[in-house]
């Protein structure tokens, strides 16, 4: 589904989920390079203060570009600016919810600011904010 500026109007949101895999961290170290003993060692992530592995972060906010690209506004859009908080650690088998809410709509520009966090039982372990170009519904 995709939204043009016109129908876009702040409060409105939209969710995606997915559960991370051990296959999806390993992907993404390998696709990233960043192969960091805090993402892919359990020996040496229990010896740390979280006491095990943890996700990547930037693969936790990257589930924000599918809410973004493919939900709210969906395909057509352009991610162009996006700001994060990690809050807490996401874990290898944790369900993540990412969340996007529409803050402010300038139509004028065809942008689109949005708050985005990422939820793992309903807690926050993310947030941010976004702003994303939408284009207009065609003449």
């Amino acid at each position: 589904m995709s939204l043009y500026i016109e129908d876009i109007q702040v409060g409105m949101t939209a969710d995606y989920r997915k559960t991370l895999t051990e296959t999806d961290v390993v992907l993404f170290a390998g696709l990233t390079g960043d192969n960091n003993p805090m993402h892919i060692d359990e020996e040496f992530a229990s010896e740390t203060r979280f006491g095990g592995r943890i996700v990547h972060g930037l693969l936790t906010s990257s589930l924000l570009s599918s809410v973004i690209g493919m939900k709210m506004p969906g395909p057509g859009c352009i991610y162009m600016s996006q700001n994060l908080r990690f809050l807490k650690p996401v874990k290898i088998g944790d369900t993540v919810t990412a969340r996007t809410t529409v803050v402010e709509v300038v139509a004028e520009k065809q942008r689109v600011r949005m708050a985005t966090e990422c939820l793992v039982r309903g807690e926050k372990v993310l947030d941010g904010e976004a702003t994303v170009w939408v284009p207009k519904k065609p003449a």
